[in-house]
């Protein structure tokens, strides 16, 4: 076999050409010890809060901590893979999470790695995990409007594009029910939608996928799941990594809605890490900066400038009550920092008054604000209306005698709150929830019986859709509850009255 000289000289002037002298320069370290989702780890001097390094056995962690001889890492993944001794590598890069269109309808974890089992996720897009929140001038008022499609909230704490509104209360009082009915009722409307389940059952979430994917959700939700048998790291970062996902749309001009379910159990999480890490306990023995853990993940909800694209993040963050003290510590931190409060009662909800909310203390701070001009009209003084009634139900319970006026405001309190009432998954568009609530607040509901209104409700909107469609198609044009279209509707529920009333008769005499 011959070989030809020139042939192997030009080969050799190639590779010379191309070398290219790399040297691997790595920052290394050694773990001391390892346990409970943390490690301690010798070396990594150079290490920067917050970098992702990387163990032998493929898992990556955190540093969570800068001490003066070693480094705090928490772990992201299974820690039974790591053993004392194993060498650590700095990978000089922060935590980041796939984005785009391609994570929308999935389910994934904290990672963006995901449990659906519908193949990997398809993106190069890839947002950091931290980001820091807009400031001032790169934000506007909270002003238009989102709607849940719950009566209660649209009408007495109405909820804007950008604005943050805790939903709190005890353990199954339907706080997970009200965010699942907001991102049904998001259909159409062009806003994407982000359920972040932490310390969850998987039984549980499996559920509300499963109800999702029915109603035809999934194809606009994206749920990132950090369940109850995750570790605590995981469980930690699993809100940062959702708003990162959510705020991708944000910042493309889009409009995204976030669920925290819940931030009482990220909390949890992040107070195991604090006190494995030796960090110095405080309040209830979370550590002194868990206040600042939820006001830079709540900041970064926001509704951008124009020049900025006028994209809006709005969330709604869950907290778990015990025995419904909201005096407590996490409950206080997150009220501070939201834009409003839904207080869902058990008491109520135990009595059937469902969503459970109590209209006393659920306030939403932005107001009319994000509501359409009809809503406003119709059930600008509801609330008070509501609490008052609420008083009046507890002096008439000491079995005094009322008079006539004190009566009827009783009656009427009583057939607004059945009408308030709304079966789980069956979200009303804003326009019939004006309708119902202008027929209970203008007294056109005072002849039919309490237990017959929620039934009135449903044939009145058939009968409004089905033979007055010019009024409702008004209403949804003007946006706005004028002179002209109260006298119409007016004529409309008379009429609709004349044939119901006759009709349930028997109930009403008996």
């Amino acid at each position: 076999m011959k070989f030809n000289a020139d042939e192997i000289a030009s080969v050799i002037q190639k590779e010379i050409e191309q070398y290219e002298s790399e040297l691997d320069v790595r920052e290394v370290g050694t773990v001391l010890d390892v346990g409970d989702g943390i490690a301690h780890v010798y070396g990594l001097s150079n290490v920067m809060s917050g970098e992702m390094v990387a163990f032998p056995s493929g898992v990556n962690g955190l540093a969570f901590n800068l001490e003066e001889n070693s480094v705090g890492i928490i772990i992201l993944g299974n820690y039974l893979d790591i053993n004392e001794g194993d060498e650590v590598r700095a990978l000089g890069k922060l935590l980041s999470v796939p984005v785009g269109d391609a994570v929308v309808g999935r389910v994934l974890d904290p990672l963006g790695n995901p449990l659906d089992g519908k193949g990997p996720v398809a993106t190069t897009d890839r947002r950091p995990v931290e980001f820091l929140a807009p400031g001032v001038a790169e934000r506007q008022p909270v002003c238009e409007p989102l709607q849940t499609g719950i009566k209660a909230i649209d009408s007495m704490t109405p909820i804007g594009r950008g604005q943050r509104e805790l939903i709190i209360g005890d353990r199954k009082t339907g706080k997970t029910a009200i965010a699942i009915d907001t991102i049904l009722n998001q259909k159409d409307s062009g806003v994407k939608c982000f359920y972040v389940a932490i310390g969850q059952k998987d039984s549980s979430v499996a559920g509300v996928v499963k109800t999702l994917q029915d109603h035809g959700a999934m194809d606009y939700t994206t749920v990132i799941l950090s369940g109850a048998a995750s570790p605590a790291p995981m469980q930690y970062i699993a809100p940062y990594a959702g708003t990162a996902m959510a705020e991708h749309f944000m910042f493309q001009g889009q409009h995204a809605l976030i669920i925290y379910d819940d931030l009482s159990k990220q909390a949890v999480a992040y107070r195991q890490l604090s006190l494995l890490m030796r960090r110095p306990p405080g309040r209830e023995a979370y550590p002194g900066d868990v206040f600042y853990c939820h006001s830079r993940l709540l900041e970064r909800s926001a509704k951008l400038s124009d020049e900025l694209g006028g994209g809006s993040l709005t969330s709604l963050p869950i907290i778990e009550t015990l025995e419904g003290e909201v005096s407590a510590y996490i409950p206080t931190n997150v009220i501070s920092i939201t834009d409003g409060q839904i207080y869902l009662q058990p008491d109520l909800f135990f009595a059937g008054v469902r969503p459970a909310m109590n209209p006393g203390i659920s306030v939403s701070r932005v107001g009319g604000a994000a509501q359409v001009k009809a809503m406003k009209k119709v059930a600008g003084g509801l609330r008070l209306d509501l609490a008052a009634f609420r008083e009046l139900e507890a002096f008439a319970q000491m079995g005094t005698e009322l008079d006539k006026a004190t009566q009827s405001r009783l009656d009427r309190g009583y057939r607004m709150v059945e009408l308030l009432k709304q079966p789980q998954y069956q979200p009303l568009h804003v326009m019939d929830q004006v309708m119902s609530i202008f027929a209970g607040t203008h007294g056109h509901l005072d002849a039919v019986p309490v237990e017959d209104v929620r039934n009135w409700e449903g044939a009145f909107l058939k009968f409004m859709h089905d033979q007055q469609r010019e009024v409702v198609d008004e209403l949804a044009r003007a946006q706005d509850m004028n002179d002209a279209i109260a006298a119409q509707l007016t004529a409309a529920i008379k009429a609709f009255n004349a044939t119901y009333l006759p009709a349930a008769g028997s109930v009403v005499t008996a």
